[in-house]
């Protein structure tokens, strides 16, 4: 039971982490906004798709995890 608490602590302490690391990034004007997302506006709807975005983010946290590993 003591490996499960352990387990759940520090994935809570990484989604913190993520997340005050977004929060902090969401100024700089090239986060969230390249090329290849998708942004839709018609009338009072909008999409918005951060599809070139969340490729750039997998291929470095892949990257960190695969240096971390070693």
């Amino acid at each position: 039971m003591a490996g499960l608490a352990k387990s759940l602590i520090v994935m809570g302490l990484a989604i913190a982490a993520l997340g005050a690391t977004m929060w902090l990034l969401s100024g700089v004007p090239f986060f969230g906004r390249l090329p290849g997302d998708i942004y839709i506006r018609r009338g009072n709807f909008s999409f918005y798709f951060p599809l070139a975005t969340c490729i750039v983010l997998s291929i470095a946290l892949s990257l960190i995890f695969a240096l971390l590993r070693r």
